[in-house]
């Protein structure tokens, strides 16, 4: 009923449930680590949870196997439509290293969206390593200048999404207990990885895109 439901509500095509299907949404929707109940008005609350998924699976993404940081974010533009299909219905994307000022400094957003289901907008920070409490004290601060300084009276409040490879699940629970603004810690998942060894050899996208137009 639950993929029904969704097939209906969000006019899904069949390559679109079968993706879904594939990837376990019924298993991972609403089920990051947040303080939305604590921070978020109740009406509010259980939607900012609903978009939510714990872990998302990046394997549209086929990296080497020691990427950095940068190369997880730069694929992850490249293959936008598959991120925001990974993050669920109503996202739209704003854009990358969106520029902000905090008092005389300048910051740079990974991702920027804004959700149209529930009218706010969506800041999503990109980590590679294990989770760090230092990293909800970051995302926090990015969430309040975008209400300051994006958010207009038609909004509701915006989210901070963090999304790392790994996280301890205590430490990530104490970390959003200490701070009041709505923010939700997932992982991820990703399995198509290159060896080192051969990432050399392999065409690239725009070689194999050559060669069949010729």
């Amino acid at each position: 009923m639950f993929y029904i439901r969704k097939t209906i509500e969000n006019n899904w095509s069949r390559d679109v449930l079968l993706n879904f299907l594939g990837t376990d949404l019924y298993e991972h929707q609403g089920k990051a680590i947040t303080n939305f109940s604590n921070t978020l008005p109740i009406e509010q609350s259980d939607l900012a949870q609903a978009i939510t998924k714990d872990p998302y699976n990046f394997d549209f993404l086929t990296l080497r196997e020691r990427y950095d940081e940068k190369e997880l974010k730069d694929a992850l533009i490249e293959k936008v439509n598959n991120f925001l299909m990974e993050l669920g219905t109503g996202f739209a994307y704003m854009g990358r290293e969106v520029r902000i000022e905090v008092g005389d400094t300048e910051k740079f957003i990974d991702m920027l969206f804004y959700n149209t289901q529930r009218h706010c907008y969506v800041v999503v920070e990109i980590k590679t390593g294990k989770f760090d409490s230092s990293y909800a004290g970051q995302l926090g601060t990015y969430v309040v200048a975008v209400n300051h300084q994006m958010k207009t009276e038609a909004d509701n409040p915006t989210l901070g999404l963090l999304i790392c490879k790994d996280m301890d699940k205590v430490e990530a629970q104490y970390a959003l207990e200490s701070t009041s603004q709505p923010l939700g810690i997932s992982s991820y998942e990703l399995s198509k990885l290159i060896p080192e060894e051969f990432k050399g050899s392999m065409p690239t996208i725009e070689e194999i895109e050559a060669e069949l137009n010729e």
